[in-house]
């Protein structure tokens, strides 16, 4: 019969092991600048993975504040700012390699009414970094629309009057134009 080995560690002993061998499973599998430790069990030992997480969650409620304000989807956003959903995500997902382009990160941010300063100051940039040129101001907005912007952001006005107000400019907005008759007969006869 083989002889038995007592193991030399107690049950204590043997679960501080494991948690360590654990944390440096953990710790190879998120990478050098993240470790196990810390709230959350992260902590963040690199800048750029700090600014990362700083900078998804910052989009993360921009997109959560244009869904929840502006009933606007992810397709609406894109279009709306001109940066690409795969974009987007990739910053939600903190997933670059590269910082991303000043241009782009303006864009997104002037598209949702956002003020650019901001998310430079997460990503650790100056506001030079995007030297674009001044935009015009815009053009008076006709009073009806204003009225109707005044009426969206009162809070005492109902959701549903909110939403049969958003889908009615939807459609407006997004309906195919009507030639004119007049015209379609002048270039026909």
């Amino acid at each position: 019969m083989p002889s038995v080995t007592p193991l030399s560690h107690g049950a204590s002993d043997l679960h501080d092991e494991r948690m360590a061998l654990s944390r440096t499973e953990d710790n190879a599998r998120l990478g050098p600048d993240v470790t196990g430790s810390g709230p959350y069990g992260l902590s963040v030992r690199d800048s750029s993975t700090g600014r990362k997480l700083a900078f998804a969650a910052f989009v993360r409620k921009a997109l959560e504040d244009a869904r929840a304000v502006r009933a606007w989807t992810g397709s609406e956003v894109a279009r709306r700012t001109g940066v690409s959903r795969q974009t987007i995500h990739r910053w939600v997902r903190g997933d670059w390699a590269n910082d991303p382009e000043p241009e782009r990160v303006v864009a997104f941010c002037e598209g949702l009414g956002l003020n650019p300063t901001t998310a430079f100051g997460i990503l650790g940039w100056d506001r030079s970094a995007a030297a674009r040129p001044a935009a015009p101001p815009p053009p008076p907005m006709d009073p009806d629309i204003e009225a109707l912007l005044r009426r969206l952001l009162d809070p005492n006005t109902p959701d549903a009057e909110k939403y049969h107000i958003r889908e009615t400019v939807r459609y407006l907005a997004y309906r195919p134009t009507v030639p004119n008759e007049r015209k379609a007969r002048k270039q026909a006869g």
